[in-house]
């Protein structure tokens, strides 16, 4: 295979990416990839792009704005609306690739970013298909779990923000991850040393987010349009998942009209690492191939 690094706009602003092309004849069927909740495309994200190279399909893995070698201020900004932008802005640019056969166009996600392929899947009937890996399913059910007190502070923090970016100043930011997970907005105790296991202590990367993300959450509920996916759908829910239900993601893939649920016997991180990832990597790999056959 080869790794090329290449880039888009999106409203304007830089987004980086690199294209996976694989040693076989094209056009290729190509799969877009982003990262999840705070990340960056490096955290784990390229083990999954070569097996799907080495598959036969091109990939396309791109940081979203103000993440990772994007440009984008304030940094690390995560909202959930302009991350959208940034999906279609992708997927336009993989389309434009005279590798790339413009009809077979895959999304992969996992987590706040498995959300993001749903929601984009909804409105774009011509994606070929997806893979949804432990998604982000409704930020209202995902607000309703956490600790009233957790809860406030996350609003006074996110409120605080708000303000600040009204009145062009610095942005108040909270922990992405805590060894005190209760301080953190992944408030679970398998988040902290899994996050810092996805990132391999990368210099670059920043353990805190603006904190506005705290007041936008509870809008953004990708379940809420799953029935309007119309392209074959994988969705990947884990039984010990501590951040997203299992019984949620399950009802994810049923709204789905031709949504495939696999169950898989691990917490939210454990897909990403080792045997898990290899029990992982070959479901979504049978459906790809699935899908390329029909």
């Amino acid at each position: 295979m080869k790794i090329e690094s290449t880039e888009f706009r999106s409203n304007k602003t830089r987004c980086a990416a690199d294209f996976y092309r694989p040693d076989c004849h094209h056009p290729h069927p190509t799969i877009v990839m982003a990262h999840g909740f705070a990340g960056q495309r490096n955290f784990r994200l390229p083990a999954f792009a070569e097996r799907f190279c080495a598959a036969g399909f091109a990939v396309l893995l791109f940081d979203y704005r103000s993440f990772g070698d994007s440009d984008g201020k304030p940094r690390q900004h995560i909202n959930p609306w302009r991350q959208l932008e940034d999906w279609r802005a992708a997927i336009s640019h993989a389309r434009q690739d005279q590798q790339v056969d413009p009809s077979k166009i895959y999304l992969w996600g996992s987590s706040f970013s498995g959300g993001h392929v749903v929601s984009i899947a909804a409105e774009d009937h011509t994606i070929a298909g997806l893979i949804a890996q432990v998604p982000f399913v409704s930020g209202l059910a995902l607000t309703r779990t956490m600790a009233p007190a957790h809860a406030l502070s996350l609003s006074l923090h996110g409120m605080l923000d708000a303000l600040k970016a009204l009145l062009g100043l610095a942005p108040v930011t909270y922990p992405v991850v805590a060894a005190d997970c209760k301080r953190a907005l992944l408030d679970t105790d398998e988040c902290y040393p899994n996050y810092r296991r996805l990132s391999d202590n990368d210099p670059h990367w920043q353990n805190a987010v603006p904190a506005r993300i705290a007041l936008q959450l509870p809008f953004y509920n990708p379940l809420y349009n799953a029935q309007k996916v119309r392209c074959p759908a994988l969705i990947l829910a884990a039984t010990e998942d501590s951040l997203i239900p299992y019984d949620l993601v399950k009802t994810m893939a049923e709204r789905i009209p031709l949504g495939q649920l696999i169950t898989l016997h691990a917490d939210h991180f454990k897909p990403y690492f080792d045997d898990d990832f290899e029990i992982n990597i070959s479901h979504q790999l049978n459906f790809l191939g699935q899908q390329i056959q029909t």
